[in-house]
């Protein structure tokens, strides 16, 4: 049965005039129609009616006579194909206070539609227009859903949604706001689907937590400032009419009649999928406060601000997010925001890509950074960054630079076409690993007081230096490749302290490897091929310890040392080249053990074997000098075949009495040999062995022959079968202590399990334990060591050296080392008549002759230098006899027939200078 039909017109038989007295006149649920014309009436309805117009020709238009045209009490109401027009246009022009509002296909004007306390609404094909402060405004605990609706010419706010009301919009738009598109405050939330806010005064959508909203497929556009901001709440706007406003409970997210499942459950309290952002005054997404925001498959550009910017403590995730084309970074944060980037793209920026200041925390997975007009990647203050399987392309400036207390993880990361460094770390710190970086300035220059580390980089087509190693600091780099460089393949500038280890340098233009002044690397394994100037460059004053190490190919000398440097270089591989050495005449390189292979000029001094009792016959006759115990280049014996242990031992005895000095060492080592024979035999008669440690202390100042002895004191208890090899490791802190938190046990241990069966050789102990650092990592080498030499106490001997006086601030760091090193063994600096014994064992290995004259201008000139720190022993007396060589060779030089005596016999004219020692 069809319900009774109200008939209202302005003129005519049996119908109602007014609109409210065919209200007053119909049953509940009746439908009052209503014939086109205007109305003047404000219509009050408290239960189920529908009003509606009736099709001819012009409209219904219901003009408020006071107050709203029509207030919503209670009741089910459909209001359908009507115009309403407000009185004032600051006030309500529909207002439902409780019941269910439908309007379907009506325009309102002059006023705005407000739903408060706990109406519901269903809004269809509605315009509202020509209001102020709000067109819609959506209060108390009301719900509402907009369909294909347009709020359009509003002086404020397009849609407010406060306390604890809900909004869903589908295909709606929000347009030409003198403010805010759509303002989200209290508990409210609210979800848009493919709807438009476009042309406002401020921001399109502005939220202010603890709102929520989701928006799927939606565009934000032309705005007076950002695409979406989100603050935490100052209290309801000013601007927001407020008199029904009151406190609410909280409402569900807006997942709770059917949104997305995601926000609001686990701190994502504002969620984009597949939305744009464009054309905005400001940034296109700003977040502040506590805010959690998640950006998926969106798209941000043409902003005159950040692409995003967020500070306070947010956490912002943006999962495939293209960021293009504007004006400033694509990615800004501060304070404590955390981001993480998944797939995205940054390109295309006035100004940096990813800028993180204060302690911010970034993680980009598999992104872009590209066509910035500053540096890609840039962090400052204590931010941390990560970056996974991303590309860093064609920065105006740096592709990554780091200052201040910074922090960066950078795995399998390409970084392409930089104008200035690939990497730049200012004070900062890094870790790069796998990571990529060509076609940039400087490949990766790094400055600061920590520790960097490269692992496995590739540095290609660089334009001037692939690693710089800037002054006073220290780096840690780990196999990778350095391949066509502009300048040097790795540069380490004045007191650098590097660790490199397996790696490649290949065709650079300028020198492979350069030391500079001061610097002091430890260098292993490292191959330099096709270098346009020398392959290993140490300047004047530079140092440090490369160890089997090859170079190939070289322009110039395959090394090449400079006044006063002191590198010392153990199994060097040289082969095609022209030439394998130049040196200045005061450098005072060591060579150990070094090979050479089609070299046209060869003066790279090669290591010999020794004669095994430490005699030489000096050229020329006169006494045999024993040899010094500094002399690395006596220890290249092969043990494996040196006969039964009865045959080695004595023969190992003597060596070790041909050493120079140290005859307090001597002695107790061979009491020490002594004590261990018995050892040996108390195990062969089936007796236990007295309890003994033989890992040892080695206090003496550089040059004193400890690493020598440390050398023979192995093989001598592998002569006795107890050790296994008797081999000697090297090691210090560099080659102990890790970089970061769980590195420093699996170094430690890695090193010790590479001195099995053999001696493992500390020298420098004492910096495992820097003074005033309780903290540091060498605290838990020492502890390693002192577990690794408990569960391996046959298996190795522990040797800790370095100054006298501050190896018992080692002994004491630990309470397990004092009971493992119970003997301590100086070493004594050399007598001026020793250092002249050492030079003397020099001359006659290289068939020079000293004599009576030479030798006491000799005493006197030892006895001259002043020793302090810096005064190195047998190292001195070795750098004097080069020096020597050097001065003589001048002299002779000049001679025009110079006889054998003119070549061989030195003379007291030819000491150097002191102050060139």
């Amino acid at each position: 049965m069809k319900p009774k039909l109200q008939r209202v017109a302005t003129r005519g038989w049996g119908t109602h005039r007014a609109i409210g007295a065919a209200v007053r006149a119909a049953a509940d649920g009746e439908v009052v129609s209503v014939r086109p014309g205007c109305y003047v009436e404000s219509l009050v309805l408290d239960r189920d009616i529908t009003v509606l117009a009736e099709k001819g020709p012009g409209t219904v238009r219901i003009t408020a006579a006071h107050g709203p045209a029509v207030s919503v009490t209670a009741g089910q109401v459909v209001l359908r194909e009507l115009e309403f027009e407000g009185g004032d246009a600051a006030e309500p022009v529909v207002l439902a206070r409780g019941g269910s509002l439908d309007l379907e296909r009506c325009e309102l004007s002059g006023g705005r539609l407000e739903l408060a306390r706990d109406s519901t609404a269903q809004v269809r094909g509605c315009t509202v227009h020509g209001a102020k402060r709000a067109g819609v405004h959506v209060t108390g605990t009301a719900r509402a859903s907009f369909e294909d609706c347009t709020v359009r010419s509003v002086d404020g706010y397009g849609l407010t949604l406060v306390d604890a009301a809900r909004a869903e919009l589908r295909r709606s738009r929000v347009q030409r706001t003198s403010d805010c598109g759509v303002l989200l405050g209290g508990t409210s939330s609210a979800t848009f689907d493919d709807c438009e806010l476009a042309h406002t005064g401020d921001a399109a959508l502005l939220v202010y937590a603890p709102a929520q909203s989701l928006l799927r497929g939606c565009r934000l556009h032309d705005t007076g400032a950002q695409g979406i901001r989100i603050e935490d709440a100052p209290g309801l706007p000013a601007a927001v009419p407020s008199h029904q406003a009151r406190p609410q409970p909280e409402a569900a997210g807006p997942d709770a009649g059917g949104g997305s499942a995601a926000a609001g459950r686990d701190g994502r309290r504002i969620r984009l999928d597949k939305c744009e952002i464009f054309r905005t005054q400001a940034e296109g997404v700003l977040v502040s406060g506590g805010s959690g925001v998640l950006l998926r498959d969106c798209g941000v550009r043409e902003t005159h601000g950040a692409g995003l910017f967020a500070y306070g403590t947010a956490r912002v995730e943006l999962e495939s997010v293209r960021i293009v084309d504007v004006n400033d970074s694509a990615v800004a944060v501060a304070e404590s925001v955390e981001v993480r980037a998944l797939g995205g793209v940054f390109s295309r920026t006035g100004t940096g890509g990813i800028l993180a200041d204060g302690d911010a925390v970034l993680e980009l997975a598999d992104c872009q950074i590209a066509a910035t007009g500053h540096s890609a990647v840039q962090l400052a203050g204590n931010a941390r960054a990560v970056l996974v399987d991303c590309a860093v392309e064609d920065s105006a400036q740096h592709g990554i630079r780091l200052s201040e207390g910074a922090d960066l993880l950078a795995e399998r990361t390409r970084i392409e076409r930089a104008r200035l460094a690939g990497v730049q770390v200012d004070g900062a710190d890094a870790v790069l690993r796998g990571c990529v970086i060509s076609e940039a300035e400087t490949g990766v220059r790094l400055d600061t007081r920590h520790r960097p580390l490269l692992d496995g980089c590739e540095f290609r087509a660089i334009r001037r230096t692939g690693i710089e190693v800037a002054a006073d600091t220290a780096a840690l780099i780990r196999g990778g490749q350095v391949v066509g460089t502009g300048s040097a393949g790795v540069f380490l500038e004045e007191r650098s302290q590097a660790w490199i280890e397996e790696m490649e340098i290949a065709g650079a233009q300028g020198s492979g490897l350069v030391l500079w002044t001061g610097a002091a690397p430890r260098i292993r394994a490292v191959t330099v091929t096709g270098a346009g100037k020398n392959g290993v460059y140490v300047h004047e004053g530079g140092a440090g310890i490369l160890e089997d190490c090859e170079i190939s190919g070289a322009a110039f000398p395959a090394v090449y040392t400079g006044s006063g440097s002191a590198p010392v270089l153990r199994r060097l591989l040289v082969h095609d080249v022209q030439e394998d050495l130049s040196a200045a005449e005061d450098a005072g390189a060591v060579f150990e053990d070094c090979r050479v292979r089609d070299v046209a000029v060869s003066t790279l001094p090669q290591a010999k074997a020794e004669p095994s009792a430490g005699a030489v016959a000096v050229a020329g006759g006169g006494p045999t000098p024993r040899k010094s115990a500094s002399d690395n280049g006596s220890s290249a014996t092969n043990e494996s075949d040196e006969g039964a242990a009865e045959e080695q031992l004595p023969r190992l005895l003597a060596e070790l009495d041909a050493l120079i000095g140290l005859d307090r060492v001597k002695q107790e080592v061979g009491s020490l040999a002594t004590v261990m024979q018995m050892v040996k035999r108390r195990q062969e008669a089936g007796l236990q062995p007295p309890p003994l440690s033989r890992h040892l202390v080695f206090a003496g100042n550089p040059g004193t022959g400890k690493t020598t002895v440390a050398r023979l004191y192995g093989r001598l208890l592998a002569a006795l079968g107890l050790l296994a090899r008797g081999h000697l490791v090297e090691a210090d802190r560099g080659s102990l202590v890790g970089e970061y938190v769980g590195h420093t046990a699996p170094k430690t241990t890695a090193v010790f399990r590479r001195a099995l069966g053999g001696v493992l050789f500390i020298d420098e102990a004492y910096a495992l334990v820097p003074y005033g650092q309780s903290t540091d990592f060498g605290h838990e080498a020492i502890a390693t060591l002192v577990k690794l030499m408990e569960d391996h106490r046959d298996e190795v001997v522990v040797i800790a050296a370095g100054y006298p006086t501050d190896m018992q601030r080692f002994i004491v760091s630990n309470p397990g080392l004092a009971s493992r090193f119970t003997r301590t063994l100086t070493f004594d600096d050399y007598s001026s008549g020793q250092l002249v014994d050492i030079v003397r064992y020099q001359a006659a290995r290289h068939q020079y002759q000293l004599p009576d004259e030479t030798r006491a201008a000799l005493v006197e000139y030892f006895d001259g230098i002043e020793r302090t720190e810096h005064f190195g022993n047998g190292r001195t007396a070795r750098q004097v006899f080069q020096r020597m060589t050097e001065q003589h060779a001048q002299r002779v030089a000049e001679l025009l027939n110079p006889g054998t005596d003119d070549l061989t016999i030195v003379l007291p004219q030819d000491l150097p200078p002191k102050a060139g020692v």
